[in-house]
Formats: C-alpha cells, sequence, structure tokens
C-alpha cells in the first residue's frame, strides 16, 4: 500500500487530499470544519478527516506532498521587494515575520503538525505543476492540453502544457507581476468587493453592464499579443509594491476612486466588471488557440483560481478548438492539495493513470464528510428548528449513493 497525502495552506482556500494505491479515497476543505470562508490555516481537521475516513495513522503515509515550493515564492518576493525599494516596505515588513517564522520552514512545520510520526519524503511541486496535475491526472482523458491561469504562484502566473498518460509538461508561462488573476483581482477590489472571493461577484455583475472600457484595458493596461500572451502597464497597479492593488492612475483611467464596500452599485460599477470580464475572455480563448495549434490535441484541461470563472468556460467551450474541455471542480488552490498528492503519484512514481479517471466525469468530485439522516437531525434538535413547520427532512447520502457527479467534460458541437 502506498498513501500518498497532498497538502495547500498558508495564502487561503487551505485542504487536504488522501490517495492510497492512486485512489482518491478523502479530499476536504479547512473551511468546511473550521467555519472560517477562506480559511488559509494548516488544514489540521481536513488531514484528520482524510486520515480517519482511511482508517489510517500518520505514521502510515509514505509521501506528503505540499502544493507549491516556499523558497522560489520566497525569492520571488525578495527580488521584487529589491527591485522596487524603498517602495514596498510596508508590505515586505508585513509580509517578513510569518515568512522568517514559518513558511520558509515548512518541512519542519509539516512534521509538527502531523505529530512528528510522520518518516517518509516531503516534496515540494511548483504551484503550477500542482494546479496542472490536478487538472490532467483527475481528467478522464488519457491524453490533453493544459490550461491553468491563477494570481501567482512562485513565479508563473499563467502555464500551457500538456499531459501524456502519466506525465506532464509545461511548455510555456508567464511570469509575475504580468498576471491574468491579479488583473482580474484589481477590478475585484476597485469595484468594492474582497480579493480572493469577491471575483466570483464581480463575473456575476458583469451581464448587468456594458463593456465601453473594454478597449481602454486593452489599448492602456496591457499590451496583449496574438497568442493571448500579455505585460501589464505597471503604473496603473500597486499590488507589486503596496498594500492595494491599483494606483491613482488607474484610477484616473477609469474616472473615479475605487467604491466602498456595501455602498451602492453604480451603472459605472457593472460596465468595468463587463468590460474586466470581456478582456480576460478574450485573452483565455487567444491562449486556448495558440495551444491547441502547438499541441495538436483535441482535450484541453483547465485548472487555476480564473477556472473558477464559468462564463469563460463557456466562451472555451462554444469558441475555442477543443473537442473535449474538462475543468477542475476545485480549480482554486484548495484543488492544489489534490494536485499535489496526484503529482506525486502519477509524475514521480511513474503509476499510470487509474481507472477511476477513466470515466466521463473523471475523479469522484464528492470526496468530504456525509451525514446520515440521525447525524442531521442530532445537529438540528438542540436549535428546536427540528420541529419547525417549515424545515423538511433532509438526508446527504453516502458519496456515491443516489447522487450523480455534474459531467465536467464539454463536447463541442463541431
Amino acid at each position: 500500500m502506498t498513501a500518498v497525502l497532498g497538502i495547500s495552506a498558508y495564502y487561503h482556500d487551505s485542504a487536504a487530499a488522501l490517495l492510497v494505491d492512486g485512489e482518491l479515497v478523502a479530499a476536504a476543505q479547512e473551511e468546511r470544519f473550521s467555519r472560517q470562508k477562506h480559511d488559509a490555516r494548516f488544514p489540521n481537521q481536513a488531514i484528520n478527516y482524510c486520515m480517519s475516513h482511511a482508517g489510517l495513522g500518520y505514521a502510515d503515509l509514505d509521501h506528503v506532498a505540499f502544493y507549491e515550493k516556499p523558497f522560489r515564492k520566497f525569492e520571488r518576493l525578495l527580488e521584487t521587494y529589491l527591485a522596487i525599494a524603498p517602495s514596498g516596505w510596508g508590505s515586505f515588513a508585513r509580509s517578513m515575520p510569518t515568512w522568517l517564522r514559518q513558511k520558509l520552514y515548512l518541512s519542519r512545520e509539516i512534521q509538527q503538525q502531523l505529530n512528528r510520526q510522520f518518516g517518509g519524503r516531503i516534496i515540494f511541486p511548483e504551484h503550477h505543476e500542482s494546479h496542472a496535475a490536478s487538472a490532467f491526472f483527475a481528467s478522464p482523458f488519457q491524453n490533453a492540453a493544459i490550461l491553468t491561469a491563477d494570481g501567482v504562484g512562485e513565479w508563473a502566473t499563467t502555464t500551457l502544457g500538456r499531459g501524456t498518460e502519466n506525465g506532464i509538461e509545461l511548455l510555456d508561462q508567464i511570469e509575475f507581476p504580468h498576471s491574468l488573476g491579479l488583473l482580474y483581482s484589481a477590478f475585484t477590489t476597485y469595484c468594492g468587493f474582497r480579493i480572493n472571493s469577491g471575483e466570483a461577484k464581480l463575473m456575476g455583475l458583469a451581464p448587468f453592464g456594458k463593456p465601453r472600457f473594454s478597449d481602454r484595458i486593452r489599448e492602456t493596461l496591457m499590451d496583449i499579443k496574438p497568442d493571448g500572451s500579455f505585460r501589464l502597464d505597471l503604473n496603473y497597479f500597486n499590488f507589486h509594491k503596496g498594500l492595494t492593488m491599483t494606483s491613482r492612475r488607474f484610477h484616473q483611467l477609469f474616472e473615479g476612486p475605487p467604491r466602498d464596500p456595501e455602498t451602492e452599485i453604480t451603472q459605472r460599477v457593472m460596465d468595468l466588471a463587463a468590460s474586466v470580464q470581456s478582456v480576460v475572455e478574450d485573452i483565455l480563448l487567444k491562449m486556448a488557440q495558440h495551444l491547441h495549434h502547438k499541441t495538436g490535441l483535441e482535450n484541453l484541461c483547465v485548472a487555476g483560481g480564473l477556472g473558477l470563472n464559468c462564463v469563460a468556460n463557456g466562451q472555451l467551450r462554444r469558441k475555442s478548438p477543443f473537442q473535449n474541455i474538462w475543468v477542475q471542480p476545485a480549480a482554486g488552490d484548495a484543488g492544489g492539495a489534490l494536485g499535489a498528492a496526484l503529482f506525486v503519484w502519477h509524475q514521480l512514481l511513474g503509476n499510470d493513470k487509474i481507472q477511476a479517471a477513466s470515466s466521463s466525469t473523471g475523479l469522484p468530485v464528492y470526496t468530504g464528510p456525509a451525514f446520515n439522516q440521525h447525524q442531521i437531525e442530532s445537529a438540528i434538535q438542540p436549535s428546536g428548528l427540528a420541529e419547525s413547520p417549515q424545515i423538511e427532512k433532509l438526508s446527504f447520502h453516502d458519496n456515491h449513493s443516489r447522487r450523480s457527479c455534474r459531467m465536467r467534460v464539454y463536447e463541442s458541437n463541431h
């Protein structure tokens, strides 16, 4: 038996995933237990659930995989701060204590969190390798092109690659500070929503606006190439040197200061949402077209935070040349825990894709705790809600009973 534990932590959406002989036994996000949305702390409760569900102890683990390389990330932070000094001092002073106390010593931290009972190897794939692995190895495809895009990992913000049987290869990448995810997050905060969670609100707001600022974004904020690669004009941004996302020049370009949270959402804010959504969709489509030409493959796998933009995914389905598209259900950092474990099992240990990934939906989606009728009623009873006529009897069945995964394979009409 070979057991591999994958972990993502210390940025947002901490999670754990457990593979036993290549089979996904359990996976869960820490927020489901802590009740703290986007919980970034070490996922102790999620790990304990996975291990308990499998009937294993920490000593039974053969490998632990963390979803990124902390030293490479630290290298990027130091190089960025040195390049812009003395600007960015506030951000530097705020982030360094945590890095010097904890994040640079993740091997030690993991051993401590596992009660020093783990005696195997701790492996650190790159951030976008974990995203790519979570997309391809969990998919139903034996070969596929891979597109990952988010804010930033170590240096990469976007990667183009391919997967074949038990291996992935990243062919091209865009590096920090040029980031499609950070562009979207900049507009998220500018429109008064919270970064790393409000992006979904911005996407939902976009259909209510008109993309009247889209040309301004393309022509002023960015230099976009035909293959979808791009560079940002950093004069309009602050994320690389400060504690805010946008600069005064950005505010002047888009006709006003950032919207205060919880204030009225004006037509201008809706138009801003529509505009950045349109630009991001166009860039992702260009990348997909370039990736199809480069790989000649019919299947595409998508992961990274921008993989959660279901509207952009719909555009890829309708307009890209790929026949089939599979989006990792946990496309963001939570899915990095699964990706790290899959990277070890397939890429490093050389194991073939398992049977579970040969179905039309890929690996199972319902991997967290399940509750029966008695457990639900016991939880509701103390509140008095169980007697309310408005409360219908509910039950959450076991992961694979009377409940089917929604298909994640999109088949084009062409």
